[in-house]
């Protein structure tokens, strides 16, 4: 956080999961050969290869909007998009197919809010509280770990997700470290009681 400023809470999170569009209501597995599926991501893009290296991936851009009608309009066979932008937009409708976590593990926080303040504002901070989800900010923690931990602006796509035990309050992380073509993937599990440290196990696993 820049000097100052903190993280006053991170909500419930919404959803975690990208989603795949196509206009003639194909799948990833029954995308033909040589399909052209659109997304702005490395990381969406890195999976999806490795699952089906004969796709084409094609860069993404502009609004969800724009987007959703490039692909109706034929421009892709399918796009990829982050689910939560979906929901929160009341587009989710469009969604062809939810992609497993399996298939399409999320960026680290993916689906989740973070909502900034100053570190002194006491008032809005007990504000904030009330709206704050323990098991959000232990997840999404854990997973922006792994991305740190890896160095930050890692130069190769990565993804994590986490999930917490509602019994027993530990972290199960699954983080992924995958090369721009999929050729390549080191995906890593463990589980913790505390998320920085979780975090940073699993990524220094990952490099190993």
């Amino acid at each position: 956080n820049p000097a100052g400023l903190t993280i006053g809470c991170i909500p419930t999170r919404a959803e975690a999961r990208d989603a795949l569009i196509s206009a003639n209501g194909t799948t990833i597995a029954t995308l033909p050969t040589n399909a052209s599926v659109g997304t702005s991501s490395l990381r969406r893009a890195a999976q999806i290869l490795s699952l089906r290296p004969d796709i084409k991936t094609e860069s993404l851009r502009g609004n969800v909007d724009t987007r959703l009608r490039k692909t109706l309009d034929g421009q892709y066979d399918a796009i990829i998009l982050a689910g939560a932008g979906l929901t929160r937009l009341g587009l989710d409708h469009h969604v062809t197919e939810w992609l497993s976590l399996d298939v399409m593990l999320p960026a680290p926080g993916q689906g989740a809010l973070a909502v900034q303040c100053r570190a002194d504002d006491h008032s809005t901070l007990s504000l904030l509280a009330a709206l704050d989800d323990e098991s959000t900010r232990k997840a999404v923690t854990a997973e922006r770990a792994f991305l740190q931990a890896l160095g930050g602006g890692c130069s190769v796509p990565v993804a994590a997700y986490a999930v917490i035990s509602e019994q027993s309050s530990v972290i199960s992380l699954t983080g992924l470290v995958i090369s721009e073509d999929g050729k390549k993937v080191v995906k890593v599990m463990g589980e913790g009681v505390d998320a920085l440290q979780l975090g940073n196990k699993l990524a220094q696993k990952a490099i190993q």
